[in-house]
């Protein structure tokens, strides 16, 4: 739960970077826009966005300050100073946790923000990490197959097929990364994570 709640705040931070919004639009961009998250509650959202203003990275800001009677004050979440910071920081982080599963969506998403040397060693990391499962998939695999039922070994292959789709695709990207090939793309199809997450 820990890490899904850093990859939101990431998230946030990522989409006000770009702008200052409310949080109705904000939650329109992380659903729809970057398809990280299948839904986000108003419940997860607005303490999150409560704790990132506590903690000096947002600022709250009336939408319309100017005007004379408000139908109701809309707030909108900008960040502060300190906020890029932090942002910048996270960015250049290619450490393991960039690669876990909670956060690779969300740090893919923000790559047009992040230097090729450290999107380049993310998705390494992302692929040994996927290779490691898909070793030990194709040992208990084949370990254990005569023991399974049908419907088990279905479900096992069909695992083992999503991670060997996922390598291949992290190859090719790694590739067009390595070539500099990314930076012409205007608009990359959707990822298979995506896709799974939608």
């Amino acid at each position: 739960m820990a890490k899904r709640s850093a990859a939101l705040e990431l998230a946030i931070l990522g989409v006000l970077s770009e702008s200052p919004l409310h949080g109705y639009e904000l939650r329109k961009r992380l659903i729809s826009v970057l398809g990280l998250f299948s839904t986000i509650s108003y419940g997860a959202l607005y303490p999150t966005l409560k704790g990132l203003v506590s903690r000096g990275l947002l600022v709250e800001q009336d939408e319309n300050p100017s005007a004379k009677y408000p139908k109701r004050t809309r707030i909108v979440y900008a960040l502060t100073p300190a906020g890029k910071d932090h942002f910048s920081a996270l960015v250049a982080d290619s450490g393991p946790g960039a690669w876990d599963d909670d956060a690779f969506a969300v740090r893919m998403s923000l790559f047009g923000q992040t230097e090729v040397d450290t999107r380049i060693h993310i998705l390494q990391g992302r692929r040994s990490r996927l290779e490691e499962r898909l070793d030990t998939l194709q040992t208990n695999l084949a370990k254990g197959r005569e023991r399974l039922d049908s419907y088990t070994l279905e479900l096992q292959q069909h695992g083992l097929d999503a991670l060997e789709r996922e390598v291949r695709w992290l190859n090719e990207l790694i590739s067009r990364e390595e070539a500099g090939g990314m930076a012409t793309r205007t608009a990359p199809a959707k990822t298979d994570l995506q896709t799974q997450n939608k």
